[in-house]
C-alpha cells in the first residue's frame, strides 16, 4: 500500500485535527455511493480507510513513524538484538551465515538463504519443530521443508483481512476478497458484524495433496466513519446546533445510517446533553441499538460587532456563573 500520509494528502507533521478533516473530506468524495459508476471506487475508499486506521490512531501513527509497522499496520522484522542482528533484519550468529527469509505456506515451513557454520537460530528451529518429522538435520547450504501438512493430513488454514464501511457492517453486504492463494472469492458480510470478528470460508485455505484444503479465516476491520462512532450496538454522534436553537429550541435534522430524521431540541438545551434515537444504531442479536446524539453548541463562524454587543448587554444585565459548583 502507498504511504498513508500521501493517501490522505497530509504531511507527517499534520495535526490530529488536520488529519481528521482530510479524511472526512476524502471520505465524502471517494465513497462508493457517490461514485456508483466507477469500478475502482471501492478500492480507493478501502485504501483511504486503511490509511486513516494508521495515521488517525495516535499509537499506530507513532509506530509507523518509527518504522515499527508498515503501511498496512503489520510489524516490520527488526532482527534479534544481542544475537548478531545485521542491517536489514538478517540474522548472523557470530557474524556468520545470514538467514534471509522464513515462510509458511501450502508446503509447510520453509527456510531459505545462505548457509554457513555455527549454531543459534538453527538450533532454535530444530528444538521448536523436533518430533514432527522432515526437519533439516544439518548445517549445510541446503535447507529442506518442514511439512506440517503431511503430519496433520489436511491443508492449512490461511488468514486474510477485509476492511468494510460502517454502513456495510450495519446492514450486511456481499463483497470480494483476494486471498494469498491467488483466488478472488465472494464473502457474505452479516448485518451487525464488528471489527475483529472473523468469517470462516470452508475449503478456501491452503490445498492438501491428500485431503481437503484448509479454511480461510477473514478478519473484519470496520473503517472509521466521519460522523458515527460505534459503542457496542449503539452509535454515537456529535450534533452541532446554533446558539439560538439551544436557547429557543427547535427542530433539527439528524443524520442516521438510514437517512436523516428530525429531532426536537427543547429550549434551554446545554452542550453535552445527549438525545437517544431508538433503533437507529447497529443491528444486534435481539434488537437494533440506538443512536446517541450529543449536542455541541457552535457559535457563528464570523462573530460581528452586533453579536458582541448583544452578548455584552446580556453579561452586564443578567450575569450567571455555570462554574459555581466547581469551587
Amino acid at each position: 500500500m502507498r504511504d498513508p500520509y500521501e493517501i490522505l494528502g497530509v504531511s507527517k507533521g499534520a495535526s490530529e485535527a488536520d488529519i481528521k478533516s482530510a479524511y472526512r473530506r476524502l471520505a465524502k468524495k471517494l465513497h462508493p455511493d457517490a461514485n456508483k459508476h466507477d469500478p475502482k471506487a471501492a478500492t480507493r475508499f478501502a485504501e483511504l480507510n486503511a490509511a486513516y486506521e494508521i495515521v488517525g490512531d495516535g499509537d499506530k501513527r507513532k509506530a509507523f513513524d518509527r518504522g515499527e509497522i508498515d503501511a498496512e499496520g503489520k510489524p516490520r522484522f527488526q532482527g534479534f538484538e544481542g544475537y548478531g542482528a545485521q542491517p536489514g533484519g538478517g540474522y548472523s550468529p557470530g557474524g556468520g551465515a545470514q538467514f534471509e527469509s522464513f515462510s509458511f505456506g501450502p508446503d509447510g515451513f520453509r527456510r531459505s538463504g545462505s548457509g554457513g557454520g555455527g549454531a543459534g537460530f538453527e538450533d532454535l528451529l530444530r528444538g521448536m519443530f523436533s518430533g514432527r518429522g522432515g526437519a533439516s538435520r544439518g548445517f549445510g547450504s541446503q535447507f529442506e521443508t518442514e511439512d506440517f501438512a503431511a503430519a496433520t493430513g489436511a491443508g492449512q488454514d490461511l488468514h486474510a483481512s477485509l476492511t468494510i464501511t460502517l454502513a456495510d457492517a450495519a446492514k450486511g453486504t456481499k463483497t470480494r476478497v483476494h486471498l494469498p492463494t491467488g483466488k478472488d472469492v465472494e464473502v457474505k458480510i452479516p448485518a451487525g458484524i464488528a471489527s475483529g470478528q472473523q468469517i470462516r470460508l470452508k475449503g478456501q485455505g491452503w490445498p492438501s495433496a491428500t485431503t481437503r484444503a484448509g479454511d480461510a479465516l477473514i478478519t473484519i476491520n470496520v473503517a472509521p466513519h466521519p460522523l458515527f462512532k460505534p459503542d457496542g450496538s449503539d452509535l454515537r454522534l456529535e450534533l452541532p446546533i446554533t446558539l439560538y436553537e439551544a436557547t429557543l429550541g427547535g427542530k433539527v435534522r439528524v443524520p442516521t445510517l438510514d437517512g436523516a430524521v428530525e429531532l426536537a431540541i427543547p429550549a434551554g438545551t446545554n452542550s453535552g446533553r445527549t438525545f437517544r434515537l431508538k433503533g437507529k444504531g447497529l443491528k444486534a442479536k435481539s434488537d437494533a441499538g440506538d443512536l446517541l446524539a450529543t449536542v455541541r453548541i457552535v457559535l457563528p463562524e464570523h462573530v460581528d460587532d452586533e453579536f458582541k454587543e448583544l452578548m455584552k448587554k446580556w453579561r452586564d444585565k443578567k450575569p450567571y456563573d455555570p462554574r459555581g459548583d466547581l469551587e
